[in-house]
């Protein structure tokens, strides 16, 4: 078996140079699973698959079609489409072709659609559907660079009136076209990937920031390559897995696990519609599967809301059992550490026998009975509900990166990992702390830096190749790093007290099944609030079972009893805390944050400075008449 090093080091330019060696040692194997809808137009989707050779057929048509376009190397091809296996299979030919992709989350509106596409000189879009392809219309005129838009959904192609000749076609016409470029010209992708360089650029990636114009991050082909090789060296992943992805691809974290995949050569089920999850993980049996933290507090607060459901003796149960994976996760991580051995006393063990039958083996079941590892990132993934999963078999490996450090930098490590921690870094990598506790990494995977942003660059990346990732945290003795919190976010109490918010807001979301976000705030104030925006679906249950039906979401969280619910979580969540940790006041939000207003990312992070200036009313509300106000 080749060693890590040698597998890291040895790892060709591209990630395109990797798929072809896939295809070709591969070919006749499943790589992507996808849904098509039942021919009935009722019913479960119907679960089709292309081999790797299959794939490669597209891709190449793809790329071909590209360059018959006149795409030239290193130009700019934007992708703005949801997580389907076109995206994966255009962005493949994006990559073969010799060009760079631009990733568009499809739920960015017009504007900052065209900022995205003229800041990085796109040259064709890939849209999904008519309503993408209506953005680029509207903001044509700010695009001269825009020489086509190529559309996934077929009957979406529609030229309008006033569009340039050829302007729009459909993916199936580019790849007819491809098709056609490679009966003349039947080497001429493999010439194209041939002459890729490691630092020839591949990808921009626009990061979603809090404040002002995104920046596009620039990773050249040896970062894919890298990343690649060194999931691959992990072995966290085996040729035989079956992974679901559904992940936003325009997000550095769905796009590294495709680089992934392709090292590895297992299979990928990919939708990306949300809405599906719960209904596909029992179809697609995963064994392996990525996420953000939110998703795994859905989990877990709808869990707890069936069994409160069920009655007063079910709920019982289900919190005992959720002590108990909690108390046994917990104990085998603290012997594994210290022994090696996962073993726990025969009494807990017993215990857990117990809930395993009553509870667990049915949310195991509920992630399709298969689930070997599940990786959490993109935000930090609240301890408890951590240690509750891998109490109830559900092993949750925490990861840590950043768009530009193109995605997954320190990952934990299967057996031994350990909850509340990111894991080490992945092989490769190189981190230190900062005297005042920032983050620094540096390795393949770091950017190039920002696109046309030489000065914001040289503010994160030093000559030596340190980037400074403006996160804050700890590393132990062994290696495995703790995030305590963003630098920016780190709020400082007029009282000179230090607060790192999203721990309190970690552990409240560990007790309130209810809850959805939460924001803590208190820099500069002589005291901490938070502002509290509930799970819908969760609270409406609990609103019906206590009188308060037929009322709307905004009034049922306005109510006396709903309030009272949410302060004895508070009140909870403070007898653990330091007293200038503690939440002093809080105000329940009349909807939840989201992407619409801006106040939530695509990967679901909260913006902070966004939803403070949104809510800012019922801030100065809960300060006014203390010392400050």
């Amino acid at each position: 078996m080749t060693d890590t090093h040698t597998l890291i080091e040895s790892r060709p330019p591209s990630v395109a140079n990797l798929f072809l060696e896939r295809v070709a040692a591969t070919p006749d194997i499943e790589a992507y699973r996808y849904p098509v809808p039942s021919a009935s137009g009722s019913g479960p989707d119907d679960w089709k698959a292309l081999s790797w050779a299959q794939a490669a057929e597209r891709v190449y048509a793809a790329a071909a079609g590209l360059i018959a376009l006149g795409v030239q190397p290193e130009e700019r091809v934007a992708l703005a489409a949801n997580t389907r296996v076109d995206w994966i299979l255009a962005d493949l030919g994006v990559l073969c072709s010799g060009a760079a992709t631009t990733t568009v989350y499809p739920s960015t509106n017009a504007e900052e659609t065209a900022y995205i596409l003229a800041d990085s000189g796109s040259r064709v879009l890939i849209a999904e559907d008519a309503g993408q392809l209506a953005k680029a219309r509207e903001k044509r005129a700010e695009l001269p660079d825009l020489a086509h838009v190529v559309v996934i959904e077929e009957a979406d192609a529609q030229p309008a009136e006033g569009d340039p000749e050829g302007w729009v076609l459909s993916l199936a016409e580019l790849e007819r076209l491809g098709a056609d470029h490679l009966e003349k010209n039947p080497g001429c992708v493999k010439e194209r990937v041939a002459a890729l360089r490691a630092d020839q650029l591949a990808t921009v990636i626009y990061t979603s920031g809090t404040t002002g114009r995104p920046k596009g991050v620039r990773l050249p082909h040896d970062n894919w390559s890298y990343m690649a090789r060194a999931i691959e060296a992990t072995g966290m992943v085996a040729e035989e897995d079956v992974q679901y992805l559904w992940l936003p691809l325009a997000h550095v974290f769905g796009k590294v696990l495709t680089a992934g995949q392709i090292a590895v050569g297992h299979v990928i089920a990919v939708d990306g519609r949300v809405d599906k999850i719960i209904e596909n993980l029992p179809v697609v049996r995963p064994t392996y599967m990525a996420a953000v933290p939110r998703i795994f507090e859905k989990v877990y607060n709808g869990v707890a809301a069936k069994a409160r459901a069920g009655g007063g003796a079910k709920y019982k149960i289900f919190q005992w059992a959720a002590g108990v994976a909690r108390e046994y996760a917990k104990v085998s991580q603290d012997n594994f550490k210290r022994t090696g051995s996962t073993s726990v006393p025969f009494a807990l063990g017993a215990k857990h026998k117990i809930a395993d039958t009553l509870v667990y083996g049915k949310l195991r079941e509920a992630f399709g009975g298969r689930l070997r590892a599940a990786v959490s990132g993109s935000a930090a993934l609240s301890p408890e509900i951590g240690y509750f999963f891998a109490g109830a078999g559900i092993h949750i490996l925490e990861g840590y990166g950043l768009t530009e450090s193109s995605a997954a930098s320190f990952v934990n490590p299967g057996e031994s990992y350990r909850t509340g921690t990111v894991g080490k870094p992945l092989p490769g990598t190189e981190v230190r702390i900062a005297e005042d506790g920032e983050i620094l990494l540096r390795g393949p995977g770091i950017m190039e830096g920002y696109h046309g942003l030489p000065e914001k660059t040289s503010e994160v990346l030093e000559p030596d190749g340190w980037f400074h990732t403006g996160d804050i945290g700890e590393l132990s003795a062994d290696g495995f790093l703790r995030i305590t919190d963003r630098k920016k976010d780190l709020i400082k109490t007029s009282g000179g007290k230090y607060i790192a918010p999203a721990e309190v807001e970690g552990q409240f979301k560990a007790v309130c099944p209810f809850v959805s976000n939460v924001l803590v705030h208190g820099a500069n104030r002589n005291f901490c609030t938070a502002l509290i925006a509930l799970d819908e679906p969760t609270i409406m249950g609990w609103a019906k079972e206590h009188g308060l039906e037929g009322r709307t979401y905004a009034e049922v969280v306005a109510t006396d009893q709903v309030r009272a619910l949410v302060d004895g979580y508070v009140e909870r969540v403070n007898e653990g805390l330091q007293r200038w940790q503690q939440i002093r006041k809080f105000r329940l939000l009349p909807r939840d944050l989201d992407i619409e207003h801006g106040e939530v990312t695509p990967s679901l992070k909260v913006k902070r400075p966004v939803v403070e200036r949104a809510f800012k009313d019922l801030l100065d509300e809960m300060y006014a008449g203390s010392r400050e106000a």
